[in-house]
């Protein structure tokens, strides 16, 4: 089919690939504009962006779609679809309607839940235990198609963002192509959204990325992993601000008697009390250094038994 990729970071790059592989005529790959990146601010490409001109696709870079030019030239193209995954911008009505079929959008949960732009990290936020990736056809409200195809995948006990994303991403390529080649056949069935469940996975806002050590040690644990290792869950101690990358529940713990925030134990791992129970920080991070295991970390920032985190 000749469609248009639309999409900007590392999960959407193995769709692209496998639609490529499956000997599709991506007629033209639409990416976020390079942004600057590092000490040099250099202007960095998207992964997807990077890839398209690895596979010398022509790749376009609109700020937006409010001109009548950009959407001209989208329709230009004489699409039979458009595949949609993570792009980050708005598409108004006329770029939906242009594709012969419409948009097909990749999500990264199971609709109604998770509609917006952090599925994953609110999933393990949330405590969720599965989750998954549907194919959706767009409207214009935000993720609110009908479902055309759907795969699930469990959310493990020890999941972060990023071991999620890196589930996840397979599963979108892989339903990528059956779903065009259903469309082909004329085998895809729509399903509408319940209209009951409906959550939105908002933006991650780097204010709550702070830990609140009076939840209780469920909620702080899946703060902390749903946050790792971007943008990163944080607290501050008496030598200065530090990222917790991975944690897990304290079993045997009793802290009944310890605040919030007190830490328990230094031994190896760093306890700290929670509202309820306990948790162990096993992965951390100071500003400008390298994640370091807790027994490592420990040998470099002073920690003890009573100290408090805030």
């Amino acid at each position: 089919m000749r469609l248009a990729f639309m999409g900007t970071p590392a999960f959407a790059a193995p769709v692209l690939s496998e639609l490529v592989a499956a000997g599709h005529d991506v007629a033209a790959v639409y990416s976020r504009a390079p942004t600057p990146s590092g000490r040099g601010h250099k202007l960095q490409r998207s992964p997807v962006h990077a890839l398209a001109e690895d596979l010398q696709l022509d790749v376009r870079t609109p700020k937006n779609f409010k001109s009548q030019e950009t959407c001209d030239a989208f329709a230009a193209l004489d699409l039979d679809v458009a595949i949609v995954v993570a792009y980050g911008l708005i598409l108004p009505q006329a770029v939906l309607d242009a594709p012969r079929h419409g948009c097909l959008n990749l999500h990264g949960s199971l609709l109604p839940r998770w509609r917006g732009a952090a599925p994953i990290q609110r999933a393990i936020m949330a405590g969720d235990k599965v989750t998954g990736v549907q194919v959706m056809q767009m409207e214009a409200g935000l993720d609110t198609g009908p479902v055309l195809l759907s795969e699930s995948v469990e959310i493990a006990a020890d999941d972060t963002a990023a071991t999620l994303h890196d589930k996840l991403a397979p599963v979108a390529a892989g339903l990528a192509p059956r779903a065009l080649a259903a469309l082909e056949r004329g085998g895809l069935v729509e399903t509408p959204q319940p209209e009951e469940g409906v959550t939105y996975a908002h933006k991650i806002s780097p204010d709550e990325a702070k830990i609140d050590w009076t939840q209780p040690a469920g909620a702080v644990d899946a703060h902390i992993r749903g946050l790792s290792p971007f943008p990163g869950a944080w607290f501050e101690a008496s030598g200065g601000r530090v990222k917790a990358l991975m944690s897990t529940v304290a079993s045997g713990v009793t802290e009944a008697s310890h605040a919030p925030g007190e830490i328990l134990d230094t031994d190896g791992r760093v306890v700290v009390a929670c509202g309820d129970g306990a948790i162990s920080l096993t992965i951390l991070q100071r500003a400008g250094k390298r994640a370091q295991s807790a027994e490592i970390f420990l040998r470099g920032f002073s920690l003890a038994p009573g100290d408090r985190l805030t």
